[in-house]
């Protein structure tokens, strides 16, 4: 089952224009009530390419510095998603993901 804040790599390909592309790990942020009925995931890729925008958020994960871009936030069906997850991101890092999706969409 899927869960919320794990880490899948995930096929974002075919992309348009400036969305990311390739096969990539991408963080879940969906819950795992909503992924087990609907067949889509919520996802935030993940880049080791660190901007500093304010819609991305440092982390490490797999011993890499990465961000979680929260501008590319999309739903994907879940068999784009890998079969097994990569891990999850620590309790200190969900809590600045959260913050951070709350200053963008203003709750």
């Amino acid at each position: 089952m899927v869960k919320s804040f794990d880490v899948h790599l995930v096929n974002l390909d075919p992309a348009v224009g400036s969305e990311m592309k390739k096969a990539r790990p991408c963080l879940v942020l969906s819950p795992k009530e909503m992924n087990s009925v609907l067949g889509t995931v919520i996802i935030a890729p993940m880049t080791t390419t660190l901007r500093g925008y304010p819609s991305r958020i440092e982390l490490r994960f797999n011993n890499k510095f990465c961000e979680v871009c929260l501008d590319q936030i999309r739903a994907v069906d879940e068999e784009r998603l890998s079969k097994n997850s990569l891990g999850r991101i620590k309790s200190d890092e969900i809590e600045a993901i959260k913050d951070a999706m709350a200053k963008m969409f203003d709750l």
